[in-house]
């Protein structure tokens, strides 16, 4: 195959003033001579997904050997149709802080909860009390007091009153069914205790009860299990002759750290591209006449760098395996609604 065509295929050009031949080409017919059609066998030895870097709440890895159109679909399924569980009603008993009943719920819903959907069935429209098997209850029960056993040097407001700051340590969950025996070894709770929900004045109150249930983000934000997921091309830099010395100080600066290094080699400093991947992605070394000819970058347009980090209801690494797990039902669903449609036009 041409060298320039295979070029086009598979890299997206960074030049100094725009990013060319981004559009796909590798689909059947558009190059003589070369077979572009969709073969199981050729996807599968070209596909891999590789994990970088994996903790608890984050994970960074790699999707090579697919078209954009399903890197975004899974982006997209992250972001909107894994479901978590948040908080949906809100019963206010009394509630004599300055926060609006409206402005308040809408504060609690977006706290996120660390429990796992997938014991959770959804709730059914118009049921308002739940059950077990679709709600989990907290309550909020608290009241600004004078602190009898603060420092009487003291002027802070949080030492000199209980209570002056609610925060989400201060949910208390209230099993309901068998939630106490199936959450035993990891009760259910906010993902994180120290964010503040409102500031109370002496004498001011909060008595409500929340429903959390089981949602998506497409349905509303709150329900979204990601604070973000995002994607990226992998960056690819060559160097087209050798760059030394000052010359080669100067292309270090003009990328990120990491990207490149410079080694000694017969008595001069040469430079070398060693970790093209940290690359952000910037065009510094274009605005230098005795450079910008002599590097070359582009973007692998099938290689995919994957950062998804979770809000903490679920791991992300959870969140990723589930996301794969919606798609793939998709899938299923439009190759039987094809399969239906096949069957029906025979008939006919």
């Amino acid at each position: 195959m041409n060298p320039t065509v295979s070029s086009r295929r598979r890299y997206a050009d960074i030049t100094e003033h725009e990013i060319n031949n981004t559009e796909t080409t590798d689909y059947p017919h558009n190059y003589v001579n070369y077979d572009d059609n969709w073969h199981f066998t050729h996807f599968t030895k070209n596909f891999s997904i590789k994990i970088i870097d994996i903790k608890d709440n984050e994970i960074e890895f790699d999707i090579i050997g697919v078209n954009c159109s399903l890197a975004n679909a899974l982006r997209r399924i992250l972001l909107a149709e894994v479901p978590t569980m948040a908080i949906e009603k809100v019963f206010i008993n009394n509630n004599t802080s300055i926060f609006q009943d409206e402005f308040l719920a809408h504060r609690l819903g977006l706290i996120p909860i660390k429990a796992d959907p997938r014991f959770f069935e959804y709730r059914q429209e118009g049921d308002i009390d739940g059950t077990p098997q679709d709600t989990i209850v907290f309550n909020l029960n608290v009241k600004c007091v004078r602190n009898k056993n603060s420092v009487q040097e003291t002027t802070l407001p949080e030492e000199l009153y209980d209570h002056r700051m609610v925060y989400t340590k201060d949910l208390v969950w209230e099993p309901i069914g068998n939630h106490s025996d199936i959450f035993s070894d990891n009760p259910i709770r906010p993902v994180d205790e120290d964010i503040l929900i409102a500031k109370l004045a002496v004498g001011q109150e909060l008595d409500i009860k929340l429903h959390c249930v089981k949602g998506i983000g497409k349905d509303h934000a709150k329900f979204s299990p990601v604070a973000t997921a995002s994607y990226r091309l992998l960056p690819q830099i060559e160097l087209l002759s050798e760059i030394e010395d000052e010359d080669a100080e100067l292309l270090k600066k003009c990328f990120s750290s990491g990207v490149i290094e410079i080694e000694k080699q017969s008595g001069k400093r040469v430079a070398n591209v060693v970790n093209s991947r940290v690359d952000s992605g910037s065009r510094n070394v274009f605005r230098y006449p005795q450079l910008k000819d002599r590097v070359k970058m582009s973007l692998i347009k099938d290689h995919f760098i994957f950062n998804v980090e979770s809000t903490g209801a679920l791991q992300a690494h959870q969140l990723v395996s589930e996301s794969f797990e919606i798609m793939i039902g998709k899938c299923r669903h439009f190759l039987g609604e094809l399969e239906g449609y096949y069957k029906k036009c025979n008939k006919s």
